[in-house]
């Protein structure tokens, strides 16, 4: 039978998966291509705004939106996207540039392709294009043998989630960035983790989801690391993203996923944790095949 924590969690990852659910956007969007591959999704409002740079994006035409061809470099359409952006994000009407990054996104249809082109990172919900990012799972197993995850909560002056509980590290991907890398500056750089520790953090994962909401669609995929903290190691506030760490039993850190205070994306991270590590069981937990599904969507 169904818990109250279960039929919570069930409808956060719908929630997350929104885009994908009867009624969404998704069947009036359009496809955005680039060199004659589908890169991302466009909302019908955006695609009208885009029809101001007639050099720069082909009209609609079978269901999407096209980079002009004559853009045939990576470079080129980097450069002249980013010129659209700049425009845009001058005129002040799209409420997501105003919470510009100056962090480049790589683009391209599988993050096992070669890259089309980058994109300004605040923008990529305007075009559904794909976003990755690495998030860190620590954690130990005490000498009583129960397993405890460190938690981090956001600083309350962090421009998205202000406040919220979060993974122990976790950054977007930038361009020319490998995630490897990725996890060890993160793990420096908001828990103050030297690099001989975070470089033993393991890949164990990935965890896929796409939303929508008033700004644009988001497919995001996250590389999920579990790092196994020394006993004698404790995380410390770096770069001020984070104000505090918590070093919880996962029973409780099990409640605080559904609840309010915990950051959507970053509990789909643990609960992919909670599965992988056994703490939920097929037998007892009736959505066990629905969580495991909702964490591996495909764009």
């Amino acid at each position: 039978m169904a818990t109250a924590w279960s039929e919570k969690m069930l409808q956060l990852l719908r929630k997350m998966n929104n885009f994908h659910s009867p009624g969404s956007s998704r069947a009036r969007c359009l496809r955005f291509e680039v060199a004659d591959q589908q890169v991302g999704w466009i909302l019908p409002q955006m695609a009208s705004i885009l029809k101001n740079f007639p050099d720069v994006f082909d009209p609609p035409h079978n269901g999407g939106i096209s980079l002009s061809l004559s853009l045939d470099s990576h470079a080129k359409r980097s450069e002249v996207f980013d010129g659209v952006l700049q425009t845009l994000r001058r005129n002040d009407t799209l409420t997501c540039l105003k919470g510009w990054r100056d962090e480049r996104y790589d683009i391209m249809a599988r993050y096992c392709d070669t890259p089309l082109m980058s994109m300004e990172r605040s923008a990529t919900c305007l075009f559904g294009v794909r976003r990755y990012g690495v998030h860190i799972n620590g954690y130990r197993r005490c000498d009583d043998g129960q397993l405890r995850m460190w938690l981090a909560r956001r600083s309350a002056t962090k421009e998205t989630y202000p406040g919220l509980l979060d993974n122990l590290a976790a950054g977007g991907l930038a361009a020319g960035m490998s995630i490897g890398d990725t996890a060890v500056k993160e793990c420096w750089e908001e828990a103050c983790i030297p690099a001989a520790i975070a470089g033993m953090a393991r890949p164990v994962s990935t965890v896929s989801y796409t939303y929508e909401d008033e700004e644009g669609v988001f497919p995001e995929s996250q590389f999920v690391f579990d790092l196994e903290l020394p006993a004698d190691f404790q995380p410390s506030v770096g770069d001020g993203e984070v104000q505090e760490f918590y070093f919880l039993p996962m029973d409780e850190v099990k409640e605080l996923l559904v609840s309010d205070d915990f950051k959507p994306n970053c509990a789909l991270v643990v609960l992919d944790f909670l599965i992988r590590h056994s703490c939920i069981d097929p037998d007892t937990e009736p959505y066990y095949q629905e969580f495991v599904t909702g964490l591996h969507q495909t764009l």
